[in-house]
This record gives structure tokens, sequence and C-alpha cells, in this order.
């Protein structure tokens, strides 16, 4: 199964989509900083999830319909930042999906996620981490999950590696730096989280319009 991530900075990056779609030929889409009134229904052979809809610039998945049934779907709100509660930028941060695999008939739990930003403290993070991976659960009890998107942790990650092998998951960051925008917060930010995946790689994808490179997590089940 293949999966890309992807931050589009403010909506920027959405015309790079179909063409991302049609190179990588993921099974499913997730998306973050979306303008979700702009989105399409579908994306090459991907068909809309859902998205958010409490955000200023919101979350997404996209998902292969002909691979997949779609058995339900979750948004959840997290421990807010002094940012969130000034600018009110992000009200859901985690966007999830309970999938079913026909192939397999096997269900699992598939996460489009977006952290506080780097304003907030790493602890904070950890906290929104822990609590998504905690609340996605809900959607099937211990069904495999993968849970990707925007971390915002550059640094420290020893600390949130941690915080996650505690939790019972396993944290897997890409090949190569994913935000390139400023030389002195450039690092890996968009990796992936997981529990019941064997994740075989996770590639950082060439730079486009947005401030964060794509990355495209390769896996399949334990």
């Amino acid at each position: 199964m293949k999966v890309i991530s992807y931050n589009l900075q403010k909506h920027r990056a959405v015309g790079e989509l179909a063409a991302l779609a049609s190179e990588h030929d993921p099974d499913i889409l997730c998306l973050q900083e979306c303008d979700v009134a702009d989105l399409p229904e579908t994306i090459g052979d991907l068909a809309l999830a859902d998205a958010t809809q409490g955000n200023r610039l919101g979350l997404a998945m996209f998902y292969r319909a002909s691979e997949f049934h779609l058995q339900g779907i979750r948004t959840i709100e997290l421990k807010k930042s002094l940012h969130d509660r000034i600018a009110k930028p992000a009200h859901e941060r985690v966007l999830g999906a309970r999938l079913r695999d026909i192939d397999a008939g096997r269900d699992f739990i598939a996460a489009s996620f977006h952290a506080a930003p780097l304003t907030a403290l790493n602890s904070l993070r950890r906290h929104q981490i822990r609590a998504a991976l905690t609340e996605l659960a809900t959607l099937g009890e211990g069904l495999p999950q993968l849970m990707v998107g925007d971390y915002n942790y550059p640094v420290f990650k020893e600390n949130l590696g941690k915080t996650v092998r505690e939790h019972g998951y396993a944290l897997t960051m890409s090949d190569d730096h994913t935000y390139t925008r400023y030389r002195v917060f450039r690092g890996h930010y968009d990796f992936a989280t997981s529990v019941g995946f064997e994740i075989q790689r996770v590639t950082t994808l060439p730079q486009g319009l947005s401030d964060h490179r794509p990355i495209l997590v390769t896996t399949r089940f334990d």
C-alpha cells in the first residue's frame, strides 16, 4: 500500500495533486492546509473520503475506492496551543478513516494529522500525538493504524520517539528533510506513526510550490 502525505501550504500546491497521483499511484492521499471548498471529488482514481469543516485550512483524505471500502470517518479536536486560541487556524487536527481492504478482507485505520505550529511547545505536540492515536483507535479496537502528516517536530525527536513507543506505536521518518523554506527551521516535519503495519520506506518527494515536500509511505500489514 502506498500513502502520500502533503501539506499544501495554505492550498497553494493544490494544482500539483493530479500529477502527483498520476506519477506515484498512491492508494491513499492525506492532505493538510487545504481549502476544503476548493477540493475536487476525485483526483485521478482516488475518491474524496472526507474533509474537515471547522478549519480555516483543513485536512482531507482521498482513497482508492476500487480497493477499499470506507467504513467510517472521524474528525478529532486536540488540545489547543496559544496560537490556536488567538488565530483560530484549526479546530480539527486529525481526520481518520476506517477502511476495508477488499482483497485482504481486513480493516485498518488511516489518518491525516497536523500538529500545532512551532510557536507551541514540543510537550504540547507530544500530547496531541498521543491523544490523536488514542482517539483514532476508537474507530476499531486492535486494528492496524497509520497516521501521516505534518508533525511540526524538527528537533529532539528522541523524546518523541520514546513517547510514541511507550504508547505502543512506531515512528518512521522520511529519507530526507521535508521542510525547506527557512534554513534555520529545516528538518523532518512530515512522517508517520503506526501500529500493525510494516513500514518499508518513507520517501521524500521533490519540492513543489509548498514549503513542505510531500512524503510517500510504502507499507504493508504486519
